[in-house]
């Protein structure tokens, strides 16, 4: 049995380091090759709250979503200005753009419309 003890004793000292190099990557944000990706709803819960964070608005909808060879692309339906009824409110769509990581590089808004109104785009139209 002794050897047993000898054995946990020889492992112990690498068992913090080990802990060390994942808090270390978690504080820094430094990938030790280890991290995987974040999921796509990872992304998205992401993506929602560093817009909301920058912008002041709550994202209330995501109406495009998809992997880019830059990381991620999206679309995001924002309430910009509140108005009663709630069908004449002011939305906005934001174009917003992310690394493979999930953190967020640039948004821009592309279109401001009324909640109420549908889009005046007709497919193959003029």
């Amino acid at each position: 049995m002794s050897n047993t003890k000898s054995t946990e004793e020889s492992q112990e000292p690498q068992e913090p380091q080990e802990s060390q190099d994942s808090s270390e990557s978690r504080t820094t944000g430094k990938s030790t090759g280890k991290a995987k990706r974040p999921s796509p709803m990872e992304v998205l819960r992401q993506a929602r709250g560093q817009l909301a964070e920058l912008t002041g608005m709550e994202a209330e909808s995501v109406s495009s979503f998809e992997q880019t060879e830059e990381g991620w692309a999206l679309e995001v339906e924002v309430l910009e200005l509140e108005r009663v009824p709630d069908t004449m409110s002011l939305m906005a769509s934001y174009q917003v753009e992310l690394d493979p990581d999930g953190q967020l590089t640039g948004y821009r808004r592309v279109r401001r419309y009324e909640r109420g109104r549908s889009d005046a785009r007709r497919s193959g139209g003029h």
